[in-house]
């Protein structure tokens, strides 16, 4: 066995889109890998065999990133863009290409062009598609124009390319760049015509569209606006034969995250906001189709619906929500796990998975489940889930844990001063030594809605191949133990930040080989907020690394994505009501108390937690004299440590890693 390095991570592959062919037979998933001498990943569909338990490859180009099956043996995705469409896309000539492949043997070829930049795509019938299409208020369609008018058009669009107008909010998002008056709209493609039908109107974003077994309806979440985002949701049922769309929306004021049909009625998962705010639980409903009564079917349900268990070792997305037959799949996350249960109409609820670990996606049919997971410190695997039992499918990453030391996570746990129970783990340094003394980092994940478990985490398994001990925790504000737990709005930097610390203390007491003297703390998002805060209120930290944080609650709300109202739902307060509150939670406040010697990590395209949040809290502790670097990535943002171009993820880690030796070693 050898040491864990740096950048054995451009070597794993990831796993994603994990779908079954109509009749079960086949079941289609993306593989990701990453080329880090050109500096991008590398995607390919690949198919495993129910009936022979085979898997094989089967595109080649290495940019195909999604897919969907057109019937049993065929495959269609859409084709990886080049220098030209990128070109053409500026100029206003907006298409998606597609392909099929049939997965028993022969090349893919051209099945048709879409007219617009295709964000999702559902087959209704061999000659009609409903696809999801970015539409652009501002944007001159060149295919519309002739002669001298398409010419002058030309000329206005290259000189347009150096402005950006802004006039509703939010103008950007993370990962998206600049989103001003842009919509997700939903249209209804024909492959005869080659032309497309806007179902919705251009100011309504739609997500989370869903077909009807017989193809003749679509189920679609949206919201519309024209100058502030809401926050609340609306539900439409759209009959694709009659081209009838009808609002389904139930109640003001509710946040939908799920709409599906579910034998002859809709079932669907929302909250009110009105408890716990914008990461309150969401509930399952039950709406007759007919009638429009609705039925919650969940009263005592108090878990999220999504795998909020943290790793850096995913890349791509499945969906975590599935129907088959006459039940609802969907996720849990449950302390430290996420698990795959069942819901049938009238609320009972079956937890299919008990194992630990994280389910990053899956698909059912007809009760058969295969799912992507991360178990027993191994990277992300497909496996198959019979009668209970987990059976592994693949050995993508089988090499990482056969080759390479792998430090096994101890699990502690400790009761708050109220009586909460609060866990958290530790990894040794790999080639343990009890008579040695070692450095240790804190290391806190971003969220604060989210969770650490025992899963493969690269950085931390790097930290402690580099004889580092590294200890992180679930402290309250984390998901997976219900509403209450996790509402800490209005307390950050208080109850959390009680908890990083007892946590911290218990942890040098019970594993007395780390050296007090020669600890660092590091996070990122949320994880960067508080070590922010951390370092303006002890200096019991040596160093610390300081990723896509929050400085100023008052400059994230008015220039982040989503600033303009997480910052209210979180800190009770706007800059115009409570700006006492807001500073009172600000890291920079307590900047001029710091003492840590300090790195930022910042993405300039980091629209979540945005540069200036990095900045000023940099500038404030060069300022008063603290060392303090700054790293800034070109053309990254929030998903940096988890998504970012290979050679920046490797830069990432090096910066932090030395920075730690530096100062704690």
């Amino acid at each position: 066995m050898e040491n864990l390095k740096l950048n054995d991570f451009t070597k794993y592959k990831f796993l994603s889109g994990l779908n079954y062919s109509p009749d079960g037979k086949y079941v289609g998933f993306v593989v990701h890998r990453m080329d880090a001498n050109e500096n991008k990943y590398l995607s390919n569909i690949w198919i495993y065999s129910v009936e022979t338990k085979k898997y094989f490859k089967l595109t080649s180009l290495d940019g195909e990133k999604t897919f969907i099956w057109l019937d049993n043996e065929n495959i269609l995705f859409p084709a990886m863009r080049n220098p030209k469409d990128k070109e053409a896309l500026e100029m206003g000539e907006e298409f998606t290409n597609y392909y099929k492949i049939n997965i028993h043997g022969g090349e893919a070829c051209e099945a048709f062009k879409v007219p617009l930049t295709v964000t999702g795509i559902k087959k209704v019938n061999d000659k009609n598609y409903l696809v999801t299409g970015v539409y652009n208020h501002y944007k001159i369609h060149l295919d519309q124009l002739e002669g001298s008018k398409k010419e002058e058009a030309i000329a206005k669009l290259k000189e347009e390319k150096d402005y950006e107008v802004l006039d509703e909010i939010p103008f950007w998002a993370n990962g998206e760049g600049f989103t001003n008056k842009k919509r997700n709209r939903l249209y209804l493609f024909n492959v005869d015509s080659g032309k497309v039908e806007a179902i919705t109107d251009e100011w309504t974003n739609v997500e989370a569209v869903n077909l009807s077994k017989d193809h003749s309806k679509a189920l679609f979440i949206s919201n519309s606006f024209k100058d502030k985002m809401p926050l609340a949701a609306d539900l439409y049922i759209y009959d694709i034969t009659k081209k009838d769309l009808e609002k389904l929306t139930h109640e003001d004021g509710f946040a939908y995250a799920y709409a599906g049909f579910l034998g002859n009625s809709i079932i669907f998962a929302g909250n009110d906001m009105k408890h716990y705010g914008i990461n309150e639980n969401n509930h399952f409903y039950i709406m007759n189709e007919n009638t429009k009564d609705v039925k919650k079917i969940t009263d005592t349900f108090d878990l999220s619906i999504w795998n909020s268990v943290g790793s850096d070792c995913r890349y791509g997305g499945t969906p975590s929500i599935r129907i088959d037959e006459d039940y609802l799949y969907f996720e849990t996350t449950e302390w430290n796990s996420s698990y795959i249960n069942r819901i049938d109409k009238n609320g009972h609820i079956d937890k299919l998975i008990t194992k630990g670990g994280a389910i990053d996606g899956f698909d059912v049919h007809n009760g058969k489940i295969l799912f992507i997971g991360l178990r027993n410190m191994k990277l992300q695997e497909l496996y198959s889930l019979e009668d209970g039992e987990e059976i592994q499918i693949t050995d993508f990453n089988e090499w990482v844990v056969k080759t390479k030391k792998i430090s096994k996570p101890e699990r502690i746990t400790f009761e708050t001063e109220n009586g909460t129970t609060i866990e958290g783990w530790i990894l040794k340094p790999v080639n343990f030594d009890k008579n040695k003394k070692y450095p240790g980092i804190l290391d806190v994940h971003g969220g604060p809605k989210t969770v650490y478990g025992e899963v493969f985490y690269h950085e931390m398994q790097y930290w402690a191949n580099e004889g580092y001990a590294v200890f992180f925790c679930n402290p309250r504000g984390s998901d997976g133990r219900g509403n209450e737990f996790a509402d800490i709005r209005g307390k950050y930097g208080t109850i959390d930040y009680d908890d990083l610390m007892m946590f911290t203390d218990k942890i040098l007491e019970k594993y007395p080989f780390i050296d007090e003297k020669r600890i660092g703390v590091t996070g990122g998002s949320y994880g960067g907020f508080m070590t922010n805060w951390i370092i303006g209120h002890t200096d019991r930290f040596s160093a610390a690394a300081s990723q896509r944080s929050i400085s100023n609650w008052i400059s994230k709300f008015c220039t982040t994505d989503i600033g303009y109202y997480f910052v209210d739902n979180e800190q009770d307060g706007t800059p115009w009501n409570n700006m006492e509150k807001l500073w009172f939670h600000s890291p920079l406040k307590y900047a001029d108390k710091a003492k840590t010697p300090t790195l930022f990590i910042h993405s300039e395209e980091d629209y979540r937690c945005w540069l200036a949040e990095g900045i000023q809290m940099f500038t404030a502790l060069k300022y008063h004299g603290v060392d303090a670097r700054l790293c800034m990535f070109h053309g990254e943002n929030h998903e940096l440590s988890r998504s970012g171009k290979p050679k920046h993820r490797i830069r990432r880690l090096t910066e932090i890693t030395n920075w730690m030796d530096k100062y704690l070693k």
